[in-house]
This record gives structure tokens, C-alpha cells and sequence, in this order.
């Protein structure tokens, strides 16, 4: 089934970039432009729903061909070949996720048996001591108990959200990486990362599931250090972090994934605002609103004008760096919570106004068709590692990414009203 976009869905008013002199700030401003549709510029147009269709079609096929390989991490932009991960790393539980967003679009059997079968396959990742496992058992199961009841999947979120609260340093106030985190460096018990917001979503859930205060006061205290540290007064946000271990003081702030140390890299921003609207979506705190907020507005004054972000907002070779659907893809998911809560009908607008322009050039201009050489529904543009000194099962800067897509579906679906803001 295909969902037809009103018109009113189908007119935009994207930002575009407005460049001031030297050592004022950048901004944007809303300009009208033509009627645009939600097409490639080779394609014909597509519906949300289609475009969501073709993504879970392509995860479905997937979860066929890498029967026996792992769980999928990225794919080549040029091919679809997946290069995989044996036990999911942090990112493996996205791609169950889509399936579980599959079967929440097509209520099809088939992909409900799928999505069960591979988020138990995370089980080996239950106790790693990592805090980045919180992605991965969010997506992979807490999805499967809230979207299909399933028990099973649910107690193992549950195993899950246990350790991850046992991992919580009282004197830094937050849950470090942890000594398996999945970086190439500088993990452990004095780091932090605006990253470690992942862990978040699987406390709250668990807190409220299990009716376990502990779960909660350990995501509010998480969530609110990790933000105060990585954010700075303007709505920026740098990545990590090394902090004191007798004092919780921050000794450094640098980055793992961006260009510099002082630079913003793209889905740290994503990040940050994402997991501060779904905080505040979940308890109805209102600083995880403000906060959210706050990193928002600071994306869209740099966003570029297609609305598709770059994978470092300061990388001296914009605009010749790589993009980051990826990163746009958190941000939008950000957005469209943002444009249900913010309080006011204004603010709610220019959200949704903003994820929407997003989403449309990412379906535009990122997403594969049927008929190519490639297959069909592959979010490609995805910049997971620009580094030289990334992991090498990370180092790619075009590519189609897992957890990319599964947040493009994620926008898909609550862009048609498939999906509730409220039900993650």
C-alpha cells in the first residue's frame, strides 16, 4: 500500500546557508522555493511509505543472504555487499530494529519471526562491559517487546538495562564507556562520550517495564552528566570526554570519531539531541526538553542548505568533505519529537518543517530505486569513520550504514503516523 503525500506535505521552505563576514556566526534563513516532491532526480516520486517499504524489503532480503555471516554493520555504497560483524558490535541491534519497524508497517508475519530471531542473536552482548550495548538491546529488543509483546526478548532488554546499571560510577555521575566499548581508543573508566546517551532509552524503558526506581535515577543522573559535559553554552556539542576519577571533573574534552578536538562531528550533535528529546518524551522533564532544544537550534543554524548535514560541521574541506546521512538521520528523528512536544505552535512548526526538508532530500537524493545496478532501498551517503586512525571494520565515508537506515525508517514511519513518538 502506498501512501499519497497531501500538498500541503509536498511544499517546503528550505534553509539556505547564509555565509557573514568573517567572525560573525553563520545562520540560516526560511526562503521559499518551488513545489518540490519526494523523488529522486532519476526516479519517479515516492510516497514515505513507499520509500519505508523499500528499506524494510531490503533488510528482509538481508536477513537471508547473511544467514551465517553476522549482523550487517555497513554496506558499499556501489555494490550492497555488507561487511559484517560477528556479534553485532554496537550497531547490530539496528538492523532487527528495522524488521521490528517492518512488521509495525506490514504486520507481516514473516518479519516479526525475523526481527525475534536476530535480536536474540545479541544475547552474547548481554554483559559486555561496554555502554554502548544500550543501542543495540533498545532497537533490537526493547522494539520487539513494545511493538509485538514478545516476552522473551523483553526479559533479556531487562538482563540487559541490569548490567548497564551496575556499570554506573556514582563519582562521575555517568556510566563510562567501559573497557569493551567499540572504539579504536581510549575507552574505559575515566571516558565519556555524548555517544553514551544510547545507553538512556534502555534504562527508561526498563525502569518503567520493571517498576524499578534504580534504572531511573541512574538514566537521569546519565543523561543529565553526559549532556552537562558535552554541550556547550551556544547548543554545540563535542564529542568525548576524559574525566577524573576522584573527583569526576572533566581533565580534557577531545573526539574519537570528528575532525579535531574542538570540532563539532555530525552525529555527536545527532546524538545529543535525540536522546535529550526521547528523555523528555518518556518522563516529561522539562530540562530534557530545553536541552534538547538547545542542540537543535544549533543544528539548523549550520545545517547546509540541501538540509543534508556534513560529517563535521568544521572540516576546512566543505564544501568538498564527505556528507553524513547517517548523522542527518538521528537529527531528523530528534526533530520530529521536537516538533510534537516543543512548546509552542511556532517552535513545533519549524521543527517539523525542518525534519521533513531533511527527509525528503534524503529519500531524493540517497536512497536507491528499483532498476539500478544496486539493490534497492540502500540509504547510501553514510560517513561512519573519516579518520585515519578509525577501526578498520569502520574506515568508510560513503556507505550504507545500519543504524542510518534504521533511523531513516524510524522518520519514515513517524512521518505517516505509522508510529508513535510516545510508544520509544
Amino acid at each position: 500500500m502506498s501512501l499519497a503525500l497531501p500538498a500541503n506535505e509536498l511544499d517546503d521552505r528550505p534553509y539556505r546557508a547564509v555565509r557573514h563576514g568573517p567572525g560573525q556566526d553563520r545562520g540560516y534563513v526560511a526562503e521559499r522555493e518551488e513545489r518540490q516532491t519526494l523523488a529522486t532526480h532519476d526516479s519517479e516520486p515516492i510516497s514515505w511509505e513507499a520509500a519505508a517499504a523499500l528499506m524494510v524489503r531490503r533488510a528482509e532480503q538481508s536477513a537471508f543472504t547473511l544467514e551465517g555471516k553476522g549482523f550487517p554493520h555497513w554496506a558499499d555504497a556501489s555494490t550492497g555487499k555488507w561487511t559484517t560483524t560477528p556479534d553485532g558490535d554496537w550497531t547490530g541491534g539496528a538492523f532487527p530494529g528495522i524488521l521490528w519497524l517492518g512488521y509495525r508497517l506490514t504486520g507481516g508475519q514473516q518479519l516479526r519471526d525475523l526481527a525475534h530471531t536476530w535480536g536474540l542473536r545479541l544475547r552474547p552482548r548481554v554483559h559486555r562491559q561496554t555502554v554502548f550495548k544500550g543501542f543495540g538491546f533498545f532497537c533490537g529488543a526493547v522494539l520487539g517487546s513494545i511493538l509485538a509483546k514478545d516476552d522473551e526478548l523483553g526479559r533479556m532488554a531487562e538482563e540487559a538495562a541490569e548490567s548497564l546499571a551496575a556499570q554506573f560510577d556514582p563519582v562521575l555521575g555517568l556510566i563510562p564507556l567501559g573497557p569493551e566499548a567499540e572504539e579504536a581508543g581510549e575507552t574505559g573508566s575515566v571516558f565519556s562520550s555524548i555517544d553514551s546517551l544510547q545507553a538512556s532509552p534502555l534504562l527508561y524503558w526498563a525502569a518503567d517495564e520493571a517498576a524499578n526506581q534504580r534504572f531511573r535515577e541512574c538514566a537521569d543522573r546519565h543523561t543529565e552528566q553526559v549532556f552537562r559535559v558535552h554541550c556547550r553554552p551556544d547548543g554545540s556539542i563535542i564529542q568525548s570526554s576524559e574525566l577524573d576519577a576522584t573527583t569526576g571533573r572533566v581533565k580534557r574534552h577531545f573526539t574519537h570519531k570528528g575532525f579535531s578536538n574542538t570540532s563539532i562531528w555530525g552525529r555527536a550533535q545527532g546524538w545529543g539531541m535525540l536522546y535529550t528529546a526521547m528523555a523528555f518524551v518518556r518522563t516529561r522533564q522539562p530540562q530534557w526538553l530545553a536541552h534538547s532544544m538547545r542542540a537543535a537550534d544549533w543544528w539548523l543554524a549550520h545545517l547546509p542548505a540541501d538540509g543534508v548535514a556534513y560529517w563535521d560541521f568544521d572540516d576546512p574541506a566543505i564544501p568538498d568533505a564527505p556528507r553524513d546521512t547517517a548523522a542527518t538521520t538521528i537529527a531528523s528523528a530528534a526533530l520530529l519529537r521536537l516538533a510534537q512536544y516543543a512548546p509552542t505552535a511556532d517552535d513545533r512548526a519549524r521543527y517539523r518543517q525542518a525534519a521533513e526538508h531533511s527527509v525528503r532530500a534524503l529519500v531524493r537524493d540517497y536512497l536507491t530505486r528499483e532498476g539500478g545496478g544496486r539493490p534497492a532501498g540502500m540509504l547510501v551517503g553514510g560517513c561512519f569513520n573519516n579518520r585515519p586512525d578509525s577501526r578498520s571494520h569502520d574506515r568508510v565515508t560513503n556507505a550504507e550504514l545500519i543504524f542510518g537506515s534504521y533511523f531513516l525508517v524510524e522518520c519514515l514511519l513517524l512521518l505517516v503516523g505509522s508510529l508513535k513518538a510516545e510508544e520509544l
